[in-house]
């Protein structure tokens, strides 16, 4: 019997991603992603920052044909499809499903002050009860912007889309969304589990904009002919997953139930909780969106439909940091190197403090814009290593500060989930990190693409369950807190923490 696959896509801002899973292993057989160089970004104006979707097409061709001639399998292998996507932007289409103007994407500014006059004129506690957020800078407000800025646009679009709804429009030429999907875009209500009317009535948005609603997991739609001759595919192909990026690198590391983490640190860092309470945070430091399996029915005798949250901690100065020092301070050795260095210096870094928030304003000092700054330096003691140290601390610092805003809310926090890449694969890094938490931290080889391939798998029931999907992945370190040293790691937190307190007064 002929081997059977799953096709997994991250549609990313900086590339387009495919993986193929091998259905019987859980193993990823071949993977590419394009362009090889960072996709552009278009910025008209400061703050903005906009992508053609049909570049996501192009490189989803591209990287699908990659994945399917290195693996040499043919069409009829593939048996289901499943799609990972950059959260919170824009795409908005005419009736003949064309695009009408470029994608407002997720790091794109321009409308802040539409979420921020909704949030005061439909009350705080409106929003934060309704929508668990608020509205911000998300894609209800940049359409907010287009219908004030671009009247003429708006008055030709038919739907409203996330960039992974678009991708699957042109997979299958049909328009959905998820119920994930809307609660990242600020259009789901949680207390009344429907549609947010009220934010809908506010900004003057028919709901006929908003497409219709398809499970997270399940059938969603099919390759269409004309999908399947662009990218090698067999034409009614079921299209069975569909999950904003960190959603799906939740569920790429099996995090699923409550009080279970999923922590990325690249550029920026991200830790992301399930939690089975609807629950915000007051100040809106983190983000609370619906989870991938937020409303699948339990299993059992008394089956129900079981609350799955995500709430969401994004910090925006984390690797950005450590490659800063990297190309600047330290050129001459590489980053296992730089860890050795690091390593040897004491926990605390002998007093020197770093506050890693100098890639803009961070939603968890309430959008503040303090800076990376360093604390406590002495020119007769401190020296490159102690300040890569210093950083790595500061980070980890960072990701301490706002898990235990997760941790107000309710979240037990006693495992971490990460991938092995960016600054996970540190060892300093990551001894700190559980040091300070008093978390277990295990560290998986896995992404986004294998993630969305797997989702797909359990959308179309191959897998029964995330356990069985995710059988397959291994366990590359597993890192318990050293209770020896641990008063010294927080004892060099706590310095941390009176550092950033002084500095946001």
């Amino acid at each position: 019997m002929a081997n059977k696959y799953l096709l997994g896509l991250d549609i990313g801002s900086s590339s387009v991603k495919a993986s193929l899973v091998n259905v019987d292993s859980g193993k990823c057989v071949a993977s590419a992603f394009y362009p090889e160089k960072e996709a552009p970004i278009m910025a008209l104006k400061a703050g903005w920052a906009e992508q053609n979707p049909q570049m996501w097409w192009d490189n989803t061709k591209l990287a699908v044909k990659k994945v399917m001639t290195d693996a040499q399998v043919i069409s009829e292998d593939v048996v289901a499809v499943g799609i990972s996507y950059q959260m919170h932007g824009l795409v908005c289409i005419d009736k003949k499903l064309q695009v009408l103007r470029p994608a407002i994407i997720w790091c794109d500014s321009r409308a802040v002050s539409y979420g921020e006059r909704a949030f005061r004129d439909l009350g705080e506690g409106c929003c934060l009860k309704h929508l668990l957020n608020s509205p911000g800078n998300f894609t209800a407000a940049k359409l907010a912007w287009v219908k004030e800025n671009e009247p003429d646009i708006y008055h030709k679009i038919y739907r409203i889309m996330l960039p992974g709804d678009y991708i699957a429009m042109r997979l299958s030429g049909q328009v959905n969304t998820t119920v994930s999907g809307l609660s990242e875009g600020m259009f789901w209500d949680f207390k009344k589990n429907r549609l947010a009317q009220f934010l809908l009535d506010y900004y003057g948005f028919d709901t006929s904009l908003i497409p219709d609603i398809v499970p997270t997991f399940g059938h969603q739609s099919e390759v269409s002919a004309e999908a399947a001759v662009e990218l090698g595919l067999k034409a009614n192909t079921p299209i069975t997953y569909r999950a904003g990026d960190q959603p799906n690198n939740a569920l790429s590391l099996n995090v699923m139930n409550p009080g279970e983490i999923a922590a990325t640190a690249g550029t920026s860092g991200v830790v992301y909780g399930v939690s089975d309470e609807i629950n915000y945070d007051p100040k809106s430091r983190v983000n609370t969106f619906a989870h991938v399996n937020h409303l699948m029915k339990s299993k059992g005798k008394e089956a129900k439909d079981d609350t799955r949250l995500g709430i969401l901690l994004c910090i925006n100065g984390t690797g950005i940091l450590n490659s800063w020092i990297h190309q600047h301070i330290t050129p001459q050795v590489n980053y296992d190197e730089m860890n050795v260095m690091a390593s040897l210096v004491p926990i605390g870094s002998e007093g020197l403090s770093v506050l890693p928030f100098g890639n803009g304003a961070e939603r968890v000092l309430q959008n503040r814009e303090v800076g990376c700054s360093i604390h406590g330096l002495n020119f007769n003691k401190h020296t490159e290593a102690h300040l890569i140290r210093a950083a790595q601390e500061g980070i980890v610092f960072s990701f301490c500060y706002g898990m235990e805003i997760m941790q107000q809310m309710g979240m037990d926090i006693k495992k971490i989930h990460a991938g092995r890449a960016n600054m996970f694969k540190s060892p300093l890094f990551r001894d700190t990190l559980a040091s300070v938490s008093g978390a277990v931290i295990d560290v998986y080889k896995t992404d986004g693409a294998d993630g969305a391939a797997k989702g797909a798998g359990m959308g179309v029931g191959i897998y029964k369950d995330s356990h069985e999907a995710f059988a397959s992945l291994e366990n590359f370190a597993h890192i318990e807190p050293d209770v020896v040293q641990q008063a010294e790691y927080q004892s060099a937190y706590g310095r941390w923490k009176e550092t950033l307190e002084h500095a946001i007064k």
